[in-house]
């Protein structure tokens, strides 16, 4: 082999590994940047949720991550996303952004619609519009829509109730649904869980009392605003249950309270009594239209299965233990109303 024949192929080698090299060096930039396109961490700080609300665009989208600052890298989120097509499958929902989580985890996720559910826990609310609130804090409506369905006559009808009693439809316990779920979506699926709730059984114990499922969680509701304590409960529902059989009425101050939108008063008096108001159980025999709060399942069932007692009468106890005393007769009860009145006089508390 000649001089020149072994420079010729030196530097033909030598071609060849910078070439090499070049193609390396190109194929490890391409690779670093789909790398950080696609497979990189992506998610700025601890675990978080992404909200993309209903008719939102990809804009909307990108607006939403640079204002709660949820992604390290927009741009290369907007570069994957551009990529995989997500303009066209943007499903909106509440999505769990996991630590480390990549741009094609996260895309792949909307894509799919694999929302994270909320847990709706609700007990012992009030109002429907407190309610409505409520609701519009965990679900994308707002309230004023929840409340507009709510006191649809039409819709409420529909499920076999009234406009004053549709608030009994709600069974309070933990619920999971999808943050997007609509008001309709969401009274369908109440509707469903107290179906279920009014079993048979229930609803034969409900009959044996003369009362609709409606009108035992009206009770449960007044029984409920009575008891501090649940083991009171089924006592309470046995007397206003006695009232109620003898055409009394209930004379039950959690309504009267209710009528008068006051819900921090802590005694009862004249002016309070005279309301006008269906509500008001002084003024007006029976129960009144609407349940006075979100009664406890626990309530519902004390009513269902009430003590059997001949208690007319009660007042909460002298000693502020929060437990009641309990009358047969109103001598006896004048006597334990009179021991109330002083303790509260003692305490200086006259409204």
């Amino acid at each position: 082999m000649t001089t020149e024949t072994t420079k010729e192929i030196k530097k033909s080698t030598k071609f060849i590994w910078a070439a090499i090299l070049i193609l390396l060096a190109v194929g490890a930039f391409y690779g670093l940047k789909m790398y950080k396109v696609y497979f990189a961490p992506n998610i700025s700080g601890k675990e978080q949720y992404l909200y993309i609300k209903t008719g939102s665009t990809i804009d909307d989208l990108y607006k939403e991550i640079k204002t709660k600052d949820l992604l390290l890298d927009v741009g290369s989120f907007s570069q994957a996303a551009a990529k995989m097509d997500l303009v066209q499958r943007l499903k909106p929902g509440r999505y769990k952004l996991a630590k480390g989580m990549n741009n094609r985890s996260l895309i792949n996720l909307i894509k799919a619609g694999n929302q994270e559910p909320v847990k709706l826990k609700f007990h012992n609310i009030r109002k429907k519009e407190e309610f409505a609130a409520y609701l519009s804090k965990s679900l994308e409506a707002d309230s004023t829509t929840f409340l507009k369905v709510l006191d649809s006559a039409a819709l409420v009808e529909k499920y076999g109730f009234t406009v004053d009693n549709s608030y009994t439809m709600f069974i309070p316990n933990t619920y999971e649904m999808y943050w997007n779920t609509t008001p309709l979506e969401f009274f369908d699926r109440m509707q469903k869980e107290y179906t279920k709730f009014w079993t048979a059984e229930r609803k034969q114990k409900a009959a044996a009392l003369n009362l609709t499922p409606q009108q035992v969680t009206i009770l449960a509701s007044i029984v409920d605003g009575e008891a501090l304590y649940d083991k009171e409960m089924s006592s309470i529902a046995g007397l206003y249950l006695n009232r109620l059989n003898k055409g009394i009425l209930l004379q039950a101050d959690p309504t009267v309270i209710f009528a008068n939108g006051d819900f921090t008063v802590k005694r009862v008096t004249g002016p309070l009594l005279r309301v006008e108001s269906k509500y008001n159980t002084y003024k007006y025999a029976g129960l009144p239209p609407g349940p006075i709060m979100m009664p406890s399942i626990n309530a519902i069932d004390a009513v269902l299965n009430h003590e059997h007692n001949n208690y007319i009468y009660m007042c909460a106890k002298a000693d502020f233990s929060g437990y009641h005393a309990f009358a047969e007769t109103k001598a006896q009860h004048e006597v334990n109303a009179k021991a109330y009145r002083a303790a509260l006089d003692k305490r200086n508390i006259f409204k």
